[in-house]
């Protein structure tokens, strides 16, 4: 494993908020806390996040109470892993002028990295988007990564888009959620042998393996949940130890089923929730047009984290 600024578990953090669709302010700082006692970082409004649905006043304050939480304890000495907490902020939406704006808001606000999406209400050619990632990292001040998901913007960055946009001296990463192991090979041999593009493998089943490939870090959902075990699963992979990275792998997937199987997307991020709600860290309500899941589905998830 490399030295590069930009490594390890960063955990796309969800979105709390109450019965009104309101930032829980306190359950961020909770969340953010316990993210960082346990050695990883958050990524705020990525898929996971809710990002599309956060209001422009609510995105600026949830990247400030993050960075109030993560300076507060920067000072905790009993942190187990003395790596910086950064905070990784998600940019979405179509209109490129507001885009700027609240790049601009988040990084005055002390987002460490902004994480970009591709804008999605039009089918974008490679040249598209080659150039609007290109005309994003020239105009905004904090680091830009890239951010391909297939599942939610129905677009993929072709590999050899990203391999010029590496290049570019603002963009320092790569967050790939496609579930395509060629695909992660080629982008992580992109990411190998330099110090200012990194990989971050959003495919959580393959953490383990794609940072045995030599991938810099990883971006699970299921750490809102577990995130100490995705330290240990880094930590492990990072001193090569595979046996016990695959263990925690395994583990891991396991857990993930619980919010995962038989549900869409916008449902497992609810049942996430809810599993969150049993260790106290935030309420079940989501953005519209999300919805929380019924009384009967909550409490079966309930009642499978209770057995032992």
């Amino acid at each position: 494993m490399s030295n590069k600024k930009y490594q390890g578990v960063v955990v796309p953090m969800v979105t709390p908020v109450d019965e009104y669709g309101r930032l829980d302010t306190a359950a961020v700082e909770r969340i953010v806390a316990f993210f960082a006692d346990n050695g990883v970082s958050p990524l705020l409004m990525g898929t996971t996040g809710e990002g599309n649905s956060v209001s422009k006043t609510d995105a600026i304050r949830f990247v400030e109470t993050a960075v109030k939480t993560r300076n507060l304890k920067s000072q905790d000495s009993t942190l187990i892993s003395h790596k910086p907490q950064l905070i990784y902020a998600g940019l979405t939406g179509n209109c490129f002028a507001e885009q700027l704006e609240q790049a601009e808001a988040y990084t005055c606000a002390g987002a460490d990295v902004i994480v970009a999406t591709l804008p999605t209400y039009y089918a974008l050619t490679p040249e598209q988007m080659e150039h609007y990632y290109l005309r994003l990292a020239d105009s905004i001040k904090g680091p830009l990564m890239l951010y391909n998901i297939l599942a939610t913007t129905h677009m993929s960055i072709p590999v050899d888009v990203i391999h010029r946009l590496a290049d570019h001296p603002n963009i320092v990463g790569l967050k790939d959620s496609e579930r395509d192991i060629d695909r992660m090979a080629t982008c992580i041999d992109i990411a190998k042998g330099r110090d200012d593009f990194a990989f971050f493998c959003g495919w959580a089943a393959q953490s383990a393996h794609s940072l045995e490939m030599g991938g810099d870090g990883i971006v699970p959902s299921t750490g809102n949940f577990v995130p100490g075990m995705f330290h240990l699963l880094y930590e492990a992979a990072v001193r090569g130890d595979m046996d016990t990275a695959n263990r925690l792998q395994n583990e891991t997937n396991e857990i993930a089923k619980i919010y995962q199987k038989d549900r869409t997307l916008g449902q497992s991020l609810a049942a996430l929730k809810v599993m969150m709600q049993t260790k106290g860290l935030c309420q079940p309500w989501m953005l519209m047009p999300l919805t929380r899941l019924s009384p009967e589905e909550e409490n079966c998830i309930i009642n499978q984290l209770a057995k032992p």
